[in-house]
């Protein structure tokens, strides 16, 4: 078994996939500044949960606070970190971009050199599809350019990808990044759309259509995307290849121990038939206000995740009908509705 230090444990990916290893019998160790960036209650009982197994152990402090972040990991002494703590949200980057800065650029360097000093096998982080920005040509793949971001959101996470390709070259640190699309599923965040529609549908209120429904997007549920870092943890640990020789398709650098993987569900869904699927769900029409598309918002994502397959033998499955009734049913029973 692991030690495994993960950052944003309290929130919604990293408490799954913290929950995850810790059924496996790994020992974890979670980092977490608990924002008011959505509901805190919410990232408190994602926190005490885990909190009731005798493998997870946590420290709640900002990413930004270089000496509290050493002392966890020198603390803990990982072997794998699995860094997915950041700003995130695309709309609010315009109206807070140094939280995204602060955040993801100064805090991901502080992991990076906690990674360093302490010589870690493997580690790994977190981006996003946002990255492709205005790219046109689907589905999205890892070795395609990635120069034209779209929000600030985006570019600090291009920024991350960057940084880790050169301390994966300078230090021989051993480095994989997700660019996953757009993760759904039980203790969601507030600020995403499946839980607005729901929550303003319940409440009998008219939901915000943007693009007049002319939005595609890459449903991933989050179960498959935590089994997909699972999966990518132990095998395969990107290494420098020999001669700078890359496999056609694959991602890894020829001149670093560094790889970049999507995970996506590798089916870009219409936003209409999202809402569609809401509706069934809650067995309730929506009330809708179609909108124009958003500033940095793109129209469309999909994921080509073919890497992720060739690497680990998976590749996302839940469909969208399936993941929302299971979150559709969370919701209910979390706000006893």
């Amino acid at each position: 078994m692991a030690r495994i230090f993960i950052t944003g444990t309290a929130g919604f990916i990293g408490y799954h996939l913290a929950n995850l290893l810790v059924a496996e019998g790994h020992q974890v160790h979670g980092y977490d500044g608990m924002t008011d960036y959505y509901d805190v209650t919410l990232k408190a009982r994602r926190h005490a949960m885990l909190h009731q197994s005798l493998g997870f152990t946590a420290t709640e402090a900002m990413l930004e606070d270089g000496a509290a972040f050493d002392a966890a990991i020198d603390g803990f002494a990982p072997e794998i970190i699995v860094h997915l703590a950041g700003q995130a949200g695309v709309r609010y980057s315009l109206e807070n971009p140094r939280a995204y800065v602060d955040a993801n650029v100064t805090g991901t360097f502080n992991v990076m050199e906690a990674a360093r000093r302490h010589g870690v096998q493997h580690l790994m982080m977190a981006s996003t599809s946002s990255v492709y920005g205005a790219n046109t040509e689907m589905p999205f793949r890892e070795t395609d350019k990635a120069d034209t971001p779209m929000t600030i959101y985006a570019a600090t996470k291009k920024a991350t990808e960057a940084m880790g390709h050169s301390y994966a070259h300078l230090y021989d640190l051993p480095t994989t990044m997700f660019r996953f699309f757009t993760v759904y599923g039980p203790w969601g965040r507030p600020d995403m759309a499946l839980f607005k529609f729901v929550r303003a549908t319940l409440a009998g209120e008219a939901i915000d259509v943007y693009n007049h429904g002319e939005m595609f997007r890459d449903f991933t549920y989050v179960d498959d995307l935590v089994r997909a870092i699972r999966l990518l943890m132990f095998d395969p640990v990107p290494v420098r290849p020999e001669a700078g020789e890359v496999p056609e398709g694959d991602s890894l650098s020829p001149v670093a121990p560094f790889r970049i993987v999507n995970i996506g569900n590798s089916t870009s869904v219409r936003l209409l038939d999202f809402v569609e699927a809401i509706e069934g769900a809650l067995g309730a029409e929506t009330r809708r206000n179609y909108m124009d598309i958003q500033p940095g918002d793109v129209p469309a994502t999909w994921a080509d995740a073919s890497l992720l397959e060739t690497l680990t033998g998976y590749r996302p499955e839940t469909d969208v009908r399936t993941g929302v009734e299971r979150f559709v049913e969370w919701y209910r029973d979390y706000y006893r509705d």
